[in-house]
């Protein structure tokens, strides 16, 4: 497909010009990136699923192409501008693919408008648990927005390109493959807009603990909504065991390991991710929701047994984050 038809699209919503991809035709397929990224994440995928699906990427606000003010960028706020940004494109309901901060935001999405949900994928989600990259804890620590510049000036680029491939060797501060990718992104922090934004985004989830946000509560409501999670196993920035407490807190869950991938598997191993997303959207019915079934698993919810997050807490220290 033309790489013209992924170009960026905006849209006033609220006075606001939101970013965001549309293509395709057929059933929808929110894609929705993690924090300092943007849509371009997604691009082999859309150009590989547009064919069969349409395919929606936004570019959260505060993020690449999309407006930057001084707002609101909880997780439940970007959920609200997926709800507005599908009702202005007309697309009713949608199935949700989210990485890192996407993620968050999917699974926030689902638990506030479960009508419009179908499926959730979650790429190396954030919200599953506490633990999160050091780097991103200092990034939410008072003052930290003073160095954030730092990253996109030269002698600090030329360094990194000169220690690049010790960096990787050594697995990269934890970043390993991907680097390279996070460094090209993070640049753009060197822009005023763009980094207030960032550190809005980054301590509404994080603080010097890790995670604030934790939606382990509220996974027994995935019940009903086909769910997939995927993982690498070298992913630091959210780490790895967080895949396994998820899938055990959401009901039917398929969960996918990508064995040496770092944060970004969709990127790291893009045939895979791709057969394993074409398969989840073949093989698995669209939820409805069900209003009634809603308040019973409300009325009889449970939440993750105290085990549970002691476990993840130990595997959270033992992996060095």
């Amino acid at each position: 497909m033309d790489s013209d038809t992924f170009d960026l699209r905006t849209q006033v919503i609220h006075g606001y010009e939101r970013a965001y991809r549309l293509a395709g035709r057929g059933p929808a397929v929110l894609f929705i990136h993690g924090i300092g990224d943007d849509s371009s994440t997604w691009l082999d995928v859309l150009a590989s699923l547009a064919g069969d699906f349409t395919v929606i990427a936004p570019d959260l606000l505060g993020h690449g192409g999309s407006a930057k003010p001084r707002a609101d960028y909880s997780v439940a706020a970007y959920a609200c501008g997926m709800r507005d940004l599908l009702a202005t494109l007309e697309i009713e309901r949608v199935s949700v693919v989210g990485h890192s901060l996407g993620g968050g935001v999917a699974m926030q999405f689902a638990y506030q408008f479960p009508e419009l949900c179908e499926r959730l994928v979650l790429v190396g989600s954030g919200g599953l648990g506490p633990g999160v990259h050091p780097l991103l804890r200092l990034a939410a620590a008072p003052g930290a927005g003073l160095m954030l510049p730092l990253i996109g000036t030269l002698p600090v680029r030329a360094a990194l390109r000169g220690f690049g491939g010790i960096l990787r060797l050594t697995g990269g501060i934890g970043l390993g493959s991907d680097l390279d990718y996070v460094v090209a992104k993070y640049v753009r922090l060197v822009e005023s807009t763009s980094r207030q934004a960032f550190l809005r985004t980054l301590r509404s989830v994080v603080d010097w603990r890790g995670q604030v946000v934790n939606m382990l509560d509220r996974c027994y409501l995935t019940e009903g909504i086909p769910t997939m999670l995927v993982w690498g196993t070298q992913d630091h920035v959210v780490p790895s065991p967080h895949a396994r407490l998820a899938h055990e807190a959401m009901p039917s869950s398929r969960l996918e390991i990508f064995e040496d991938a770092g944060h970004f598997p969709h990127r790291s191993d893009p045939q895979r991710f791709l057969k394993i997303l074409r398969e989840f959207l073949a093989e698995t019915h669209p939820a409805r929701h069900d209003v009634r079934r809603w308040r019973g698993l409300l009325r009889s919810g449970s939440r993750p047994r105290l085990s549970d997050r002691e476990a993840l807490d130990r595997s959270t220290i033992s992996s060095g984050t």
